[in-house]
């Protein structure tokens, strides 16, 4: 730890931490100061003026980011049938119905996006309590309780990022590599920027884009002015 402290204190030296600067040189610093010895993520994090307890409050949804993650994205697909064959030759690494729920069940939860045709809802529901606190818990308006399962498969693998804002407002997510291109981490981070914005809640009141930074992995995060984000900064 002592390391990783050195090198923050000496990253924190050149750097004014409370100056706000526009989308698209917050990146560039983000992405100059991954220096650990593996591949970061690029992370944008924003506090929104909204309350999630309050259900007219709540932005949840998902973006198709243009550049991917640079994440391998493990499918699960609950589906019988040609369904389930139209899942696995999309490319999905789990495919089942009661033999996959028995595995979930047992804690072998071998995917990080969990997919599921309206027909499997009754047996997917009934693990809720194991798939909903990891956010896997497919959901039709996130496009993942679906008869496209092809097109749901696809769009997960292709880089498709959910998003949820947390109890304090706050909501984030990988935008790519630090081995990414500076154009191509701020195309995605647009995207990201956008799909929040256009998911702003009805019961929303006030100042919707409160605080937006971004950061690595190991690096220290760079405030974005709020201002030029409308301004398509």
């Amino acid at each position: 730890m002592a390391k990783q402290g050195k090198r923050l204190k000496a990253v924190y030296a050149g750097f004014d931490r409370e100056q706000t600067v526009a989308l698209d040189e917050a990146v560039k610093i983000a992405k100059s100061n991954a220096k650990a010895k593996f591949d970061e993520t690029i992370e944008i994090s924003m506090n929104l003026g909204i309350d999630p307890r309050h259900a007219d409050q709540m932005v949840r949804g998902v973006v198709g980011l243009p550049h991917g993650t640079g994440k391998t994205v493990r499918v699960g697909v609950f589906a019988r049938g040609p369904k389930a064959e139209e899942a696995k030759a999309a490319g999905a690494d789990v495919v089942g119905a009661d033999d996959l729920a028995a595995l979930v069940q047992e804690g072998k939860i071998e995917f990080d996006r969990c997919i599921a045709t309206p027909d499997m809802m009754a047996l997917v529901g009934r693990l809720g309590k194991v798939l909903g606190p990891r956010g896997l818990m497919p959901n039709p308006k996130l496009g993942t309780v679906t008869m496209d399962v092809k097109g749901a498969v696809t769009a997960a693998k292709a880089g498709q990022v959910e998003f949820r804002a947390e109890k304090a407002g706050i909501v984030h997510a990988g935008i790519g590599k630090a081995s990414f291109g500076e154009d191509q981490l701020l195309a995605n981070a647009r995207a990201f920027v956008d799909a929040i914005q256009r998911a702003k809640p009805t019961g929303a009141k006030g100042t919707y884009l409160k605080k937006v930074a971004v950061s690595s992995t190991m690096g220290p995060g760079v405030k974005v002015d709020v201002a030029s984000l409308s301004a398509g900064g």
